[in-house]
C-alpha cells in the first residue's frame, strides 16, 4: 500500500472492501475494530489478511474453533475454495468430520511422530482414531 513511503489508502480501502465483499464479512464499516466482529467474521478477517499477501501455502490451526454452524460452512466452504484456486492447504483439526471432507490427504501424529498417511478415499473416523491412539504397549505409555 506505500507509495514514495506514505500509505496510499484509496488503495488500502480499495482492497479490503474487495475482501469484505469477496469474504462476506458482516461488518457495518471497514473501520471497525476486528474484536468488535463475530467469531467466525474474526476467523474470514484472518483468511483475508492472508490473501493480502501472495502466499502459496496457507496453514489453518482450527479454523472453526468455536464459531456457529453457518459461519462454520461459510469457513469450510471458503477453505475448499482456496484449494480450487491453487492454494496449498495445511489444516491443522481435532474435528474428523471437516478433515474428511475437506482433505486431499491426512496425516496423523501422536506425540510428534506421524503414525498415519491416509488419502481421502481409504480414511474413515476409525482408521484416524486407531492411528492417533496406537497401542499403548507399542509406543511404550504405560496409560498414566
Amino acid at each position: 500500500y506505500r507509495r514514495n513511503g506514505f500509505i496510499d489508502t484509496s488503495v488500502e480501502a480499495e482492497q479490503v472492501d474487495g475482501l469484505i465483499e469477496e469474504l462476506s464479512v458482516k461488518t457495518p464499516d471497514r473501520s471497525l475494530q476486528v474484536k468488535a466482529l463475530s467469531g467466525g467474521n474474526q476467523q474470514k478477517v484472518v483468511v483475508a489478511k492472508m490473501l493480502s499477501r501472495e502466499l502459496k501455502l496457507i496453514v489453518l490451526d482450527e479454523p472453526t474453533k468455536g464459531v456457529d454452524v453457518g459461519a462454520k460452512a461459510a469457513i469450510c466452504g471458503l477453505i475448499g475454495e482456496l484449494a480450487g484456486q491453487g492454494y496449498a492447504i495445511l489444516l491443522v483439526s481435532s474435528e474428523l468430520p471437516e478433515v474428511l471432507g475437506m482433505s486431499d490427504r491426512i496425516v496423523v501424529m501422536r506425540r510428534g511422530r506421524v503414525t498415519a498417511q491416509l488419502r481421502t478415499a481409504e480414511a474413515t473416523q476409525e482408521r484416524i482414531l486407531h492411528a492417533a491412539m496406537l497401542d499403548d504397549a507399542r509406543d511404550g505409555d504405560d496409560g498414566r
